[in-house]
């Protein structure tokens, strides 16, 4: 009896925290809500509720609640508890690649497949019912390019259109390739303004990163506006030769000498 008292409390204690708005909670909260009972008897129960689709345990600790609308779909979407699962843990975050792209109107991304930047350590993806989480681990976390976006369970850190352009083409081989990072990227580019364009600029992205991009705008989509606020920043600067496409043979093939790059990738996609 005593175990059903308990599973009936935390029911109705997922249903107020939905009622309050909060969508997510950790185990030491609930610890600290029902301190008369065991560690033990707590994750019993969260596992009753998990197996009716009430609560979602994505990570250690880490719970989500599922409201009656999503129980269908087992989760909820991951823009609801990004935040405050990075809150949780303490890090540093911000959404990119293929998932920034989607919100900023570049649909490529597959539905309930998420890209997540974070700084170091590393992560291990999440798979929890159909969602997927990739997480990206970059040296350096930006300061600027990251926006705050509003959604129905408060804000979360999404690359603007233009960081999203440079960590597409730096991160290509996590999305499927160049010619997926170039479509994308020509569907992301009415997004994209020169202004912004050039005060992201900085040491931090590789200049081997900026001298493909700027190829891929000129020589590819046709965007001279955006590939010469490249050009500008780069006149200055000791570029050398990198090949169009990390990884491939460099030897036998034709350089841009403008940009300085290999061309030993031909893009397929038509962007006329």
């Amino acid at each position: 009896m005593k175990k059903e008292r308990l599973y009936n409390y935390l029911d109705e204690y997922l249903d107020k925290q939905i009622g309050l708005g909060k969508i997510s909670f950790s185990i030491n909260e609930l610890k600290g809500k029902f301190s008369n009972y065991s560690l033990n008897a707590l994750q019993m129960n969260m596992k009753r509720l998990n197996k009716k689709n009430k609560v979602r345990n994505v990570m250690k600790g880490f719970y989500v609640i599922i409201p009656p609308e999503y129980r269908s779909r087992k989760i909820i979407p991951l823009e609801m508890f990004i935040d405050a699962l990075f809150a949780y843990l303490e890090r540093p975050y911000y959404i990119g690649l293929l998932s920034a792209a989607a919100l900023h109107g570049a649909s490529h991304q597959q539905a309930m497949e998420y890209y997540v930047f974070i700084d170091k350590p590393p992560m291990r993806p999440i798979h929890v019912e159909g969602l997927k989480i990739n997480y990206v681990v970059k040296k350096v976390m930006p300061n600027d390019g990251i926006i705050k976006r509003k959604t129905d369970a408060g804000y979360i850190n999404v690359s603007c259109a233009e960081l999203t352009a440079f960590d597409l083409i730096e991160y290509q081989h996590r999305i499927g390739g160049l010619n997926r990072a170039t479509t994308i990227l020509y569907e992301l580019s009415e997004a994209i303004s020169p202004t912004k364009l050039n005060e992201l600029l900085n040491e931090n992205i590789p200049k081997s990163v900026l001298q493909r991009i700027g190829f891929i705008f000129e020589m590819v989509l046709n965007k001279n506006d955006l590939a010469e606020v490249i050009k500008s920043y780069l006149c200055d600067k000791k570029i050398f030769r990198v090949p169009l496409k990390p990884g491939y043979k460099k030897k036998g093939f034709g350089i841009n000498d403008e940009w300085k790059v290999i061309q030993n990738f031909e893009i397929e996609s038509d962007f006329q």
